[in-house]
Parts: structure tokens; sequence; C-alpha cells
């Protein structure tokens, strides 16, 4: 069987992912004796849905872990819960959509718990060296829709991971800080790699 990771595209201010770059990295890659499928996902709420459901009925995956970049995060965060909530607040998706205080599914439950093991992730990911933590709220905008949409429509253990700037996304992004202004944190991109790949790992220990 095999084990989908899915990153996302760049969105608004940020010229580079790694959540994508971490979905590249895995792609092929055997972890647990699976082979992990790598995709990348278009920012845009209205295709994330069909992009996820069209993956695994191909893929048929035993475990899906979904990333994404949450900017200024310090520790690799395992996502508890994806609410039925999509709101871009100040940031539309990469085809101009700004939903506002909308349902991701009019008739579906308010929420739904990630179904991969979210504290054993984080164990798992401190005994490797790596900061983590669990994180309980994966935001309104498409991360949470596609932890959301996994949990509401797929029978399949899946969860959400969101990943820190990498050092030069970071510099990349910096705020004068020759200046007195400052840099957010990040995490080299080997860490996230090996993050994600334990997180895959322990879902289907």
């Amino acid at each position: 069987m095999t084990l989908l990771c899915t990153g996302y595209e760049p969105f608004g201010d940020h010229d580079t992912n790694p959540s994508r770059q971490v979905a590249r990295e895995l792609d092929g890659e055997t972890v647990a004796g699976h082979e992990v499928v790598g995709a990348v996902l278009p920012v845009e709420f209205d295709r994330v849905a069909d992009e996820l459901a069209a993956l695994i009925d191909e893929h048929d995956p035993a475990a899906v872990v979904a990333t994404g970049l949450a900017g200024g995060r310090t520790t690799v965060s395992v996502e508890r819960v994806g609410i039925n909530v999509d709101d871009a607040v100040t940031v539309p998706d990469n085809a101009d959509d700004s939903p506002h205080d909308e349902r991701i599914v009019p008739a579906g439950a308010d929420a739904h718990l990630a179904t991969i093991p979210v504290v054993e992730s984080v164990e798992a990911l401190l005994d490797a060296g790596i900061p983590a933590r669990v994180s309980n709220t994966a935001g309104t905008h498409c991360c949470n829709h596609a932890l959301y949409i996994l949990l509401e429509n797929h029978d399949v253990p899946a969860g959400f991971v969101h990943l820190p700037l990498t050092p030069a996304g970071a510099v990349d992004e910096a705020e004068a800080p020759t200046r007195g202004g400052g840099v957010q944190a990040s995490l080299p991109l080997s860490l996230q790699v090996e993050g994600v790949r334990t997180v895959l790992e322990t879902a289907v220990a």
C-alpha cells in the first residue's frame, strides 16, 4: 500500500512553500514498508476536495498526512482538529477567492478530530530531536479545508502537519533586521522532511 503526503504551492506573500518541497522530497520513498506518494495541492478552496479525492481514489493510501506552511510557527505542528469553516481572513487563495465565515460542507459536522495518532506523533518527533507540538487550530484557510475534507469525506487515517519557514524563507521575508527588525522562526528543510517522515511512520505503526 501507499502513504499519501501532500504539500501546497506558494501563496500570498510567500515565494516558496516548504510543504511543497517536503512532499517532493518524500515522493517515491519507502516509509514503514509503504511507498510514499508526494503530491502538491493548489491553494484554491474550490479545488482542494476534488484533488484530494482523485489522489485517494488513484492510490488507495493506508494513511494521508497533508502538510502546509504556517509562517511564524516555531515547530512542526501536528493538528488535532479540522473545523467546518472557510475564512481567508486577509489572504485570498491563488484564484483570488476570499471566503468569509462559510461552511465547507453545509450539512457536515462542525468539526472532526484527526485520525492519525496526534500525541504519539509529537512524542516521536521530540524523541527524534525535532521541535514539535500538538496544535489545536489549523486556522480557517486551505490547510484547515484539506484536513476537514479528508476527515469528512474519506475513511482513511488522516491528519495535517503545519511547517515553519525554512531559514532561507525566513531570510527572504525578514523585515529590516539590520535596522532592528525581526526574522521569523525557521527550521531546516532536512528536519522538516524527517519530521513528516516520522509522522507518516507513526500513522501506520
